[in-house]
This record gives structure tokens, sequence and C-alpha cells, in this order.
């Protein structure tokens, strides 16, 4: 579908939605469901215990919010990308930058036991940490060739910008990745 063709059809599933519409929510959230979550799951570097807090909590400002939606600026999904990467840098910054060990605002907050062992769960924290640090079109590019998984040409026209550009884009990110990383835990890490 066309990005015009997704702006009106999102336009009109958000009147649909503000007019209480169950149905229209309905479909915004299957449609963003699996992306958002796949986002999530990289920003929280594979922590589960963290992913489905923050994927709870974006869902939940996203219904409180849905007003500030504007499909004419962006597609539904990236909106909650936005949402989620503040709500997991909000956290990050709430814990001082102490991402590991107990009484952190991203530990579980219930009896569920880790997936991961303790060095796995630290090495993801710090992965989070790092990808938080970073200015947005980094971000934004990591995400699109790692968690969406385009090639580089596929960036490159979806921003108007040349291959060699982007390729240029993904070095600085990654190197500045690796520095954030390298803060974090003193070894260097490339986002996977």
């Amino acid at each position: 579908m066309q990005r015009d063709d997704e702006a009106a059809r999102e336009r009109s599933l958000k009147r649909a939605v503000l007019a209480g519409d169950e149905d229209a929510w309905r479909e915004l959230y299957e449609r963003a469901y699996n992306r958002t979550r796949a986002y999530i799951v990289w920003r929280c570097a594979g922590r589960t215990d963290w992913t489905d807090d923050v994927l709870q909590e974006t869902w939940m400002i996203a219904v409180r919010r849905i007003r500030k939606f504007d499909p004419d600026v962006g597609s539904f999904v990236d909106w909650l990308r936005g949402i989620a990467a503040n709500v997991l840098r909000n956290r990050i910054r709430g814990t001082n930058g102490q991402v590991t060990g107990t009484g952190s605002r991203l530990e579980p907050a219930d009896d569920r036991r880790p997936e991961q062992p303790l060095e796995q769960r630290e090495r993801a924290a710090a992965i989070a940490q790092a990808l938080a640090t970073l200015p947005p079109h980094y971000e934004d590019v990591l995400r699109a060739k790692y968690v969406d998984r385009r090639s580089v040409i596929e960036i490159a026209a979806a921003g108007g910008q040349s291959a060699k550009a982007v390729e240029s884009l993904l070095g600085r990110a990654r190197d500045a990745f690796r520095k954030s990383y390298a803060r974090t835990t003193g070894e260097s890490h490339e986002p996977s």
C-alpha cells in the first residue's frame, strides 16, 4: 500500500476510533502490534521481562493519546515506536543509568523469573541503554536495517537518499552504538 493510501486509511480509522468504533481500534491494533513488538524486542535487546512492560505501557499511552496521532506526519506504527522509545528512555533515566541489579525500574514488577542467565540479561541491559543514547536518525537507520530487515537500497529509496549516503549513515550509527556500548560496559558489541 502506498504511503498516501496508508495515511488515508489511518485517518479514517482514527476518526472511527474517536467516534467509539471498537472494530476500528482493533484494526489499528492488529495492523501495528507485530511490528511494534518487534521494535520493542530490539530496543530492549531481547529482555523479555522489559519487553512486556514497555509494550503494555506503550499501548496504554497510545490509547490515552490517540487524538495526538497524525497520519499525515507518519504511520501509526512509527508513532507507536516513538512512544515505546520514550518509555524505555524514561525508564533508563529513572534508574540513573543503572539498568541491572535489583531495585531497577526495569526489573520485572511481579514474581516472574527472567528467562535469560544473569550475564545475558546484563548484556541486554547494556545494549538497551546504548540504543537509548543514540540520536533518532541513528536509531531509525539501525532499526530499518536490523529490525525491519530492509536493504540499504530500500532504506535509501524510502528516505530519498543515495545508497552511499545510507551506507555512510549506517557506519556512523554503528560507530556511535559501539562507543555508547563501550562506555556502558568497557567492551564493544555490534547491534544484532
